[in-house]
């Protein structure tokens, strides 16, 4: 699998929250549309079916990344 550079994850990641919220705040259709664009991306990205995966595997990915906590995998 090719992994995606930590600096495109970065950005998927803050591109992704910013949509986030950006949709919690307004609820506009363009901001859901491109929030589930930016969704997607991760999600191929990192290998994942959902977003919550996605953005777990990227963070893990990033330099700095504590990879021996997991406790945000925790069932």
């Amino acid at each position: 699998m090719l992994m995606a550079h930590p600096a495109v994850l970065r950005d998927l990641i803050g591109q992704y929250e910013a949509l986030r919220t950006l949709h919690a705040e307004n609820g506009g259709e363009q901001a859901r549309r491109r929030m589930d664009d930016v969704a997607y991306t991760l999600c191929v990205s990192t290998g994942t079916r959902d977003i919550d995966a996605a953005l777990i595997a990227a963070r893990h990915r990033l330099p700095g990344a504590r990879t021996e906590d997991d406790s945000l995998l925790t069932t």
